[in-house]
């Protein structure tokens, strides 16, 4: 007859395993310390390296780029806040402070002609003109990131995903999936039709309708209705031939019916 597990046994087994477990939470603390210690000696080599190239982190867009790269592998953003370290030594905060407010000046300025949309590519170029030639240089990378920082404020800032590219919102308008996905379709030439739609989407006609009347309400889209074939929505903001020009509203409106 086989004999049942007495409470010896028991009792051996639970202490043997609270051992381990101990252990086990031992070895994790000693872990956390380690990795602790190594993360203090990265931003202490960061914060020297920092020092060392201030003058070509301000200066150079590309070297900015790779540093921003080094800083998010262990953490640390330089343009989290205003004030410490980053922004006394290397003055990025106030350089992207400044940036955006170039961002939205560009964007104020051309909100009557592209109802608030505008490459990324177009914006940059406009920046860079307001600068002027002797300012620090800035790059698409910059800008970027200086609108993210725009669009934590809640104004309205964000990035729609076009041709590799980028469109940048500066209106607060809902848009969903279907907007963007129209928007990226008419970005070879400008402008999109509802017979484009219906066959590169393979959506009903009252799916790209009631988009393209939505980004006609929000000043997005401006409607061509004596086109060849039929109505043609043009997006001001994909438009190069508009955005090499100045247009006033009054032009504008001649292309609404």
């Amino acid at each position: 007859m086989r004999r049942g597990v007495g409470a010896g046994a028991i009792a051996k087994k639970k202490l043997a395993e609270a051992k381990y477990k101990e252990r086990g939470n031992v070895l994790a603390e000693d872990q956390i310390v380690q990795m602790s210690k190594q993360l203090e000696t990265f931003k202490s080599h960061l914060e020297e390296f920092a020092s060392k190239h201030k003058q070509e982190i301000r200066k150079n867009p590309q070297f900015r780029v790779q540093f921003q790269e080094m800083c998010a592998t262990i953490g640390v953003d330089p343009l989290a806040s205003g004030k410490g370290f980053w922004s006394e030594m290397l003055g990025v905060g106030d350089f992207y402070y400044e940036l955006g407010v170039q961002i939205i000046e560009v964007c104020l300025a051309l909100k009557h002609r592209n109802g608030g949309l505008i490459t990324l590519d177009e914006l940059h170029q406009r920046v860079l003109k307001g600068r002027g030639k002797y300012a620090q240089e800035v790059s698409q990378d910059d800008l970027v990131r200086a609108i993210k920082k725009l669009k934590v404020m809640g104004n309205g800032f964000g990035m729609i995903p076009v041709g590799g590219s980028y469109l940048v919102q500066s209106v607060p308008a809902e848009l969903n999936m279907d907007h963007t996905v129209v928007l990226q379709l008419a970005e070879k030439k400008g402008f999109v039709t509802v017979t484009e739609i219906k066959e590169s989407l393979k959506w009903e006609k009252e799916r790209a309708c009631h988009v393209l009347d939505h980004l006609l309400k929000e000043g997005l889209a401006w409607l061509d209705s004596q086109a060849a074939a039929e109505p043609q929505y043009w997006l001001p903001a994909l438009f190069s031939e508009l955005t090499s020009r100045d247009v006033t509203p009054e032009e504008a409106n001649q292309m609404t019916p």
